[in-house]
């Protein structure tokens, strides 16, 4: 069952790693849904397997990074469609890249952050993380629509990398 749970986040990191260099209006909210799933089901099978050995844990744990930190990107995008409430094509859309732009860039190092504090257990750092995420775009933020995207962008982005990173943690225990 643990090379089930190895192959899922495998998976997870192959497909998201693709969807991730198709490009953020390419992206489908179908991806989405099937990484969210496919990483869900890699959780129940972890959440089953017990523990695993040592060499094990560890492909899974890089593996685990490698998905919050490639996978998030099409989770995060149908995301913010999703919450979009704005559908005029006259004015900007809290979905439009054009706002906040560098964010997907942004949101890769900002998960595999996520993922390393946490794995470190120096969860303190996610605080240090969003402060700093928060500093660099200040200036943006006075604008609503770019700080609701990026509220609901950091969430989403965090507890994706949250997911991936739970995911092997139950193969450690």
């Amino acid at each position: 069952m643990t090379v089930a749970v190895l192959a899922l986040l495998g998976a997870v990191l192959l497909l998201g790693g693709g969807l991730t260099l198709r490009g953020e209006r390419l992206r489908s909210s179908l991806g989405a849904l099937a990484l969210v799933v496919v990483l869900a089901v890699a959780a129940a099978l972890a959440w089953r397997a017990g523990s695993m050995s040592s060499g094990g844990a560890t492909a899974g744990l890089l593996l685990a990074v490698g998905a919050a930190a490639l996978g998030g990107g099409p989770v995060v995008t149908a995301v913010l469609r999703a919450a979009d409430p704005d559908t005029g094509p006259a004015r900007r859309r809290a979905s439009d890249p054009e706002v906040l732009r560098g964010g997907a860039w942004i949101g890769v190092l900002e998960r595999t952050a996520v993922a390393a504090t946490v794995l470190a257990g120096w969860e303190e750092g996610l605080a240090v993380l969003i402060a700093v995420k928060g500093l660099g775009r200040f200036n943006e933020l006075k604008a609503p629509v770019a700080a609701e995207r990026f509220i609901i962008g950091t969430l989403a982005s965090g507890l994706w990398a949250m997911a991936c990173v739970g995911t092997a943690v139950l193969l450690r225990r």
